[in-house]
């Protein structure tokens, strides 16, 4: 691995990830709404800028194609339980989280059978999902610190945005999904 500052912000991510958990365990809301909301969105900001560095200054690396990834996917998962814990199980908000969770471990796994000279590449789609998970995300964050200054309507404005631009990136996460897997079918047939 070379250490590059697009490689350093992608390791900066996955370290990062743990911490929205962290935060929830150790301080109290609204403060840790504040804290998870300003970490995600920060984190969020440096998977736009590394890659945008890494192509500008010829920088892209096989470690950097490998682990923004999985930066973007521990960072999304992670938040999502932590959102879905304090939803009180809300379907509205289980339901879409567990389809985004069954893609992003399905794709992995996916690239990891047909692996070798196969390169399962990121669609623009693909990108506009990981956006739209990020969004959905830093809303939902951000309903906690209303909720818990008693701006109920507020809250309930921030709730029903984040809760429908979930949903919006569940739906792009299983086109993407598919699409993934529709591409990797001439590669999973084994010889008989």
């Amino acid at each position: 691995m070379r250490w590059t500052l697009p490689n350093i912000l992608t390791i900066g991510r996955l370290i990062a990830a743990p911490g929205i958990a962290v935060i929830f365990l150790y301080f109290n809301r609204p403060f840790a709404d504040w804290v998870a909301l300003i970490l995600f969105a920060s984190v969020a900001l440096t998977d736009w800028i590394d890659g945008r560095l890494a192509r500008a200054w010829g920088m892209e690396t096989r470690f950097g194609a490998a682990m923004d990834p999985i930066a973007d996917k521990a960072m999304v998962l992670i938040a999502l339980l932590v959102i879905a814990g304090y939803s009180a199980m809300s379907p509205w908000i289980v339901m879409p989280a567990t389809l985004i969770v069954f893609r992003e471990v399905f794709v992995s796994g996916l690239r990891e059978y047909v692996g070798g000279g196969v390169k399962l590449s990121v669609t623009v789609l693909a990108k506009w999902k990981t956006t739209v998970q990020m969004v959905s995300i830093a809303v939902l964050f951000s309903e906690g610190i209303f909720i818990n200054h008693g701006a109920d309507t507020a809250a309930a404005w921030v709730g029903g945005l984040g809760v429908t631009l979930l949903w919006i990136a569940a739906v792009l996460t299983l086109v993407t999904g598919y699409d993934y897997f529709r591409k990797s079918l001439p590669y999973l047939k084994e010889p008989a």
